[in-house]
């Protein structure tokens, strides 16, 4: 297919996109991080020494040692054979903001793995819903910027709404400070939970990569990302994206305080038309139940591993009946009326057959509401970031499919 066909494909709206060849295979390349052969080396090495330390039994000090370096090496084995299957951390880089999440040695050990090219991460200080100065900082730290991207850090701390921090990684496309007429539509991509947080679409998700790739084969047009921070300053709650009785705000947060910070600081096209919410996993879910709700502000969902049900999560809203009917969208999708039309992507990896179900039930469910929604399926992946990253050309692909239906408002 020549690069014409290949764009009157992607441009038709409510489709799923076709991809160059080498897009999609570099987003599911595995990093060097992610390789199995390191948990194969290092499981190899833990049965090296345990043999080593049966053949020399009688040697007390061979087996003390012994017995530690087979402990360590097993665990070490252990820890990168759960990497190489979930694909959170590719590379260097990656381990290296890992590590400065924690205290003390690990702090030290991601300092000194930090190669230093990115600037440290902006007080959380910086600015308050309501200010009109900027609060951003290019190459903040976040994830590498692609050649010509910048990327910004917008703090946006929100007490009124629960929300004591927010680091919001704002991706830019090349030539957003030269061509200073142009506006671009909007991508938001929220984390999972728990322990999830706004570096990992920069990350794990390798969201400036996939912008750079798309950009250069000419299948999407220069668009913003926007990975936001709905930790609400606790990464270790599961807290789903939701207005938590007595607890954040974030629903809120994010469609009051986050979308229009960023339409103020930025060069957007500020119309649902041209805004789109994601996510994956945990942040799929709060993009699913924040689009339902918000359709006067999103026209465009693009939803990786999604689910529709809070299942384990209820226990946030604190047996508030009315919460929970109100945030599952199993429960009112099938009888939800729409106020605006919205356009729905859902990827899912094969290996993974719940995911599978439900995201054709939660199509079906649009469907039935007459609303577009494609579900896209990934061969071989399950329920890890490996599936979010391979399918984010996918999700990005579709979101501009749909920007490019919809002409700008001036």
């Amino acid at each position: 297919m020549d690069g014409h066909g290949l764009a009157s494909v992607i441009h038709r709206a409510g489709t799923d996109p076709v991809l160059p060849g080498d897009v999609t295979a570099r987003a599911r390349d595995l990093g060097p991080l992610e390789s199995p052969l390191i948990w194969l080396a290092l499981a190899s090495a833990a049965a090296a020494v345990l043999a080593v330390v049966v053949a020399l039994w009688y040697r007390r000090r061979v087996r003390r040692w012994g017995f530690t370096a087979f402990g360590v090496l097993l665990l070490l084995a252990a820890v990168t054979a759960l990497n190489s299957y979930v694909g959170y951390v590719r590379t260097s880089d990656d381990l290296a903001r890992l590590l400065q999440r924690g205290p003390g040695v690990a702090n030290l050990a991601g300092r000194l793995l930090d190669d230093g090219k990115e600037a440290p991460e902006p007080s959380s200080a910086d600015s308050s819903p309501g200010s009109s100065d900027s609060a951003s900082a290019p190459h903040a730290g976040a994830g590498r910027a692609a050649a010509g991207q910048r990327i910004d850090v917008v703090n946006l701390p929100d007490p009124a709404h629960g929300v004591p921090s927010g680091s919001n990684y704002v991706v830019l496309p090349p030539g957003y400070d030269t061509d200073t007429a142009r506006r671009y539509p909007v991508v938001y991509l929220i984390h999972g939970y728990p322990f999830g947080g706004p570096r990992d679409w920069l990350t794990s998700g390798d969201a400036p990569g996939t912008l750079s790739a798309l950009q250069q084969a000419n299948v999407i047009a220069p668009m913003i990302v926007v990975s936001v921070d709905l930790t609400a300053g606790n990464p270790s709650t599961d807290w789903e994206c939701l207005n938590v009785p007595g607890g954040p705000q974030l629903e809120t947060y994010l469609a009051s305080t986050v979308v229009p910070a960023v339409d103020h600081r930025y060069r957007t096209v500020a119309d649902r038309a041209h805004r789109a919410l994601g996510g994956m996993s945990g942040g799929g879910f709060g993009a699913l139940n924040i689009g339902l709700h918000h359709v006067d502000e999103f026209a465009t969902l693009v939803i990786a591993l999604p689910y529709d049900d809070l299942n384990d999560s209820i226990g946030i809203l604190n047996g508030n009946q009315a919460a929970i009917a109100a945030n599952t969208p199993r429960r009112y999708l099938p009888g939800m009326k729409f106020s605006a039309p919205i356009s729905v992507m859902l990827a899912v990896g094969t290996g993974a057959p719940t995911d599978v179900v439900t995201a054709r039930r939660i199509a079906d469910a649009l469907r039935a509401r007459g609303q577009e929604a494609v579900v896209h399926a990934e061969r071989g992946f399950n329920h890890t970031w490996h599936t979010a990253r391979a399918t984010l050309p996918y999700l990005l692909a579709f979101a501009d499919q749909n920007f490019r239906a919809s002409p700008a408002v001036s």
